[in-house]
């Protein structure tokens, strides 16, 4: 494994957090011995396609520095490839690196557990999610949450979880049942009355509600959580279970682990590890051992 490795920063993420941990993540590599060169861009495209230059080019790692977009963008550029991702987590959610256990808003910190990992060859091989051309690494939201996604990332004033709260209590008040088609591994089409649909190749979303609790990220399948068609009061009930996973248990909810999905509704559009994915219909995929990553 080459000694030079890639970082790649977003320096706007978590309120400018992704620029000030881009130096003590650096520092931390550095001082285990690899030679550290950044990448940035001048957009997500473009930064996109210098991180693919980059893991064409043979770096010994992509180290994203940032947010779940951030995390987004990076395995778009090493899905499928022998590159290892390392999370520096800075971003508002963080839910892929916590899927992973690792560091959050501890730039240093998990600028020292990529190093060991690349020292030791402690690099997990993971799934992904694919839609279309799109790899995800968390959660597919569609329906309710993705509506109360749509108008957190709106909610420039507020961070943190806190403004998902008050995305859902905005959302409520236009509340209804979204009817859908869903085909369920290659199976019958389902025509359903559903609140949401979550498929979760990870378990948490929106800075950690564990809408599909038992996802494991190794298991080649997903974790399907549909919240059928209830009222505005058992919503308000049920919802916020989700930060403990209890939600589950309740009736309203169902869970299906699958290998793929196709997802059909008017007016929805997809939301993957918390970026807009597009408008439905679409169909998932998971995909196995489709990223390694440095964590234990």
């Amino acid at each position: 494994m080459t000694s030079e490795i890639t970082l790649f920063v977003n320096p706007t993420a978590g309120r400018g957090r992704g620029a000030h941990a881009a130096q003590p993540a650096a520092s931390a590599l550095r001082d285990a011995g690899f030679s550290v060169r950044t990448v940035l861009g001048e957009d997500a495209g473009d930064a996109l396609r210098r991180a693919r230059e980059a893991v064409a080019g043979g770096t010994g790692a992509l180290i994203a520095v940032g947010g779940d977009g951030m995390m987004s963008l990076a395995l778009q550029a090493v899905a499928g490839t022998r590159t290892p991702l390392g999370v520096i987590a800075v971003g508002t959610g963080n839910d892929f690196a916590r899927a992973l256990g690792l560091p959050i808003r501890e730039p240093a910190a998990a600028g020292r557990l990529a190093a060991e990992a690349l020292k030791s060859g402690a690099i997990r091989t993971i799934d992904l999610g694919r839609a279309g051309d799109r790899w995800f690494g968390t959660v597919l939201a569609s329906g309710f949450d993705s509506r109360v996604n749509d108008r957190g990332n709106r909610m420039r004033w507020v961070g943190g979880r806190f403004k998902y709260d008050l995305a859902i209590l905005a959302e409520l008040a236009a509340f209804k049942a979204i009817p859908y088609r869903i085909r369920l591994d290659g199976g019958p089409v389902q025509e359903i009355e559903a609140t949401l649909i979550a498929v979760g190749n990870g378990s948490t979303y929106g800075g950690g509600m564990r809408i599909c609790a038992d996802a494991v990220m190794d298991d080649g399948l997903f974790d399907v959580t549909v919240v059928g068609d209830c009222s505005r009061t058992t919503l308000l009930k049920v919802f916020p279970r989700v930060y403990k996973g209890t939600h589950l248990d309740h009736p309203v909810v169902t869970v299906h682990r699958v290998s793929s999905i196709e997802l059909a509704a008017a007016s929805v559009t997809a939301y993957a590890d918390g970026e807009p994915l597009g408008a439905l219909p679409l169909t998932a995929t998971c995909v196995p051992g489709a990223v390694r990553v440095l964590a234990q």
